[in-house]
């Protein structure tokens, strides 16, 4: 059994359905460059490819 890796764990959301969540890239600074629809559209979380996933789940459980 693996332990969980708890920065995996902070940085990704797992829905009821079983998608991977995670936050969209180029949050961290140089946001002035960045239109207001672009800052915007960032708000929400990204879905994560399946193969990707796949590979964050078992890390996290």
């Amino acid at each position: 059994m693996l332990k969980t890796r708890k920065s995996i764990l902070k940085r990704f959301k797992i829905t009821r359905t079983g998608k991977v969540l995670r936050r969209p890239t180029g949050l961290d600074h140089y946001r002035a460059k960045k239109t207001g629809k672009q800052i915007r559209k960032s708000r929400k979380w990204v879905e994560v490819p399946k193969a990707e996933a796949k590979k964050i789940k078992k890390l996290i459980h």
